[in-house]
């Protein structure tokens, strides 16, 4: 959770792929912006790349492109707004959002932010790193992510909870760069975006069920609106 966090609970998982659709098709109609050929725009490759990995339908994919594109005819604007603050127990949380009417987020998150506290901007961001974040695979057992991410170009990685998955770290600018030169190195890129990672991370073992439970209730609450894209969250874990 020290980077993303993503529900735990099956129900909620499940719950959520329509909510994940959503998110990948605004976030492919900004890409397309810069144009509808993926082969030439690296930022529409990447998250074309993560809708068809999550088996997103192709109407919906092939509709997003073109309406970010200008091709329909109809004006795509969303604004990209970040909120941080805290959720309960000052758990430092940094929510990205995409939103068509700001008037209309912001209550929306001064109202879930009710169960934890709405910072100023800069107030919790100081205590994270802005980075590129690539989850992986290896290609085959025995893969090793370290050497991988020496030899792609990463800053660092991180091991996952699966067997041979890992999350390789880059400065921003190398976002691509690396995706594209880490399936030479054996890991197949499930999912490549900018992200946030907390420096300090609090210590889950630090918090009671209960609060845990309370912490996991807030995010929960926030990642279910409409207009958030992404949820980093200072936990470690």
């Amino acid at each position: 959770m020290g980077a993303q966090w993503k529900a735990k609970h099956k129900d909620l998982a499940a719950n959520a792929k329509g909510r994940l659709f959503g998110k990948l098709a605004k976030e492919i109609m900004i890409a397309a912006r810069s144009g509808a050929d993926p082969t030439s725009n690296a930022r529409l490759r990447l998250v074309v790349e993560q809708a068809r990995k999550v088996s997103m339908p192709k109407d919906t994919l092939e509709r997003a492109i073109k309406k970010g594109a200008g091709l329909t005819g109809e004006s795509v604007h969303f604004d990209h707004v970040i909120y941080e603050g805290f959720a309960p127990h000052r758990v430092p949380v940094m929510v990205e959002c995409l939103t068509d009417n700001v008037n209309r987020t912001a209550p929306e998150m001064r109202v879930l932010f009710r169960k934890g506290q709405l910072g100023a901007s800069g107030s919790v961001a100081w205590d994270f790193d802005h980075l590129g974040m690539i989850e992986a695979e290896a290609q085959q057992p025995g893969a090793d992510p370290e050497l991988a991410a020496i030899e792609a170009g990463a800053q660092d990685f991180e091991r996952g909870e699966e067997e041979g998955s890992a999350t390789f770290l880059t400065d921003p600018v190398d976002l691509d760069v690396v995706s594209r030169a880490l399936p030479a190195q054996g890991f197949t890129v499930l999912s490549a975006k900018l992200g946030y990672k907390a420096k300090n991370p609090i210590d889950p073992a630090s918090l009671s069920a209960e609060a845990l439970e309370e912490v996991e209730t807030f995010l929960a609450a926030i990642d279910a609106n409409d207009d958030v894209q992404n949820v980093f969250v200072g936990l470690a874990g």
